[in-house]
C-alpha cells in the first residue's frame, strides 16, 4: 500500500475518532456501523504498523519516509487507545452536572439523563442506535420542567422523589419512567409543584 494512502486513511480516521461528540448522538443506528468500521480501520492500521516497523528494520531505519509513516501510526493507534471518545472532552464545555440519572433496560439498553449547571439537559440513549437529547429546564419544588426540547413528544417534567428521577409525558400521565440518580448536587425542596397522580 502506497504510503500517501496509508498517511491519508490514518488521519481520516483520527479526525472522525476525534469529532465523535458531535455526531454520535445525530447518527442513530448508524454510529453503531461507523463505530464498527472505525474499530476495523484501528486494527486494520495496528497491522500496517508493524508491517511497516518490519520493513524498517528490514532497511536498517534508512528510509526517512518510512519513518515518519511509522511515527504518525505509532502516534494515532497510541492516542486512539488511550482516548478512545477523542482527545478533548466536550461535553465539559456543556457545563458542571448537576443531576445525574440512569436506567439499564433489556439487552443493556442505557438511558442517562444529566442537568447542567446552565439549565441545559443532556440525555443521552443508547440501545441498538445512539440517540441524544438536549433542552432547558427549570426547577420549582421537587419537578423538573423541560422546555425547547429538540424532541417532539418529549417528557413535560419529572419529580425527583429521595434516589429516583422520576418522569411524566404530561399531568394525566399514570405511566412514570423512573431513572436512578447517581450523582444529585441539586437543593430540592420537598413540595410538589404540580398535582401528579
Amino acid at each position: 500500500m502506497k504510503q500517501k494512502t496509508i498517511l491519508a486513511i490514518s488521519i481520516v480516521f483520527f479526525l472522525i475518532l476525534n469529532t465523535k461528540y458531535f455526531w454520535e448522538g445525530k447518527l442513530g443506528l448508524l454510529a453503531f456501523l461507523l463505530i464498527s468500521i472505525l474499530f476495523l480501520v484501528y486494527i486494520f492500521l495496528a497491522i500496517v504498523l508493524v508491517i511497516q516497523i518490519i520493513k524498517s528494520i528490514i532497511e536498517k531505519f534508512s528510509n526517512k519516509n518510512r519513518l515518519v509513516i511509522v511515527t504518525i501510526l505509532i502516534f494515532v493507534i497510541s492516542l486512539s487507545f488511550l482516548y478512545p471518545n477523542g482527545l478533548i472532552d466536550f461535553e465539559r464545555f456543556q457545563g458542571k452536572d448537576l443531576l445525574v440519572a440512569k436506567r439499564e433496560g433489556a439487552a443493556n439498553c442505557m438511558t442517562i439523563i444529566k442537568l447542567k449547571e446552565n439549565n441545559k439537559f443532556v440525555e443521552r440513549n443508547v440501545c441498538f442506535g445512539i440517540e441524544e437529547i438536549q433542552g432547558n429546564y427549570n426547577i420549582k419544588g421537587d419537578t423538573v420542567f423541560f422546555t425547547n426540547v429538540d424532541k417532539n413528544q418529549y417528557y413535560q417534567f419529572a419529580v425527583i422523589e429521595n434516589s429516583n428521577f422520576i418522569r411524566y409525558k404530561d399531568a394525566n400521565d399514570t405511566i412514570k419512567y423512573d431513572l436512578w440518580i447517581t450523582k444529585n448536587l441539586l437543593k430540592i425542596k420537598n413540595k410538589p409543584a404540580c398535582n401528579r397522580r
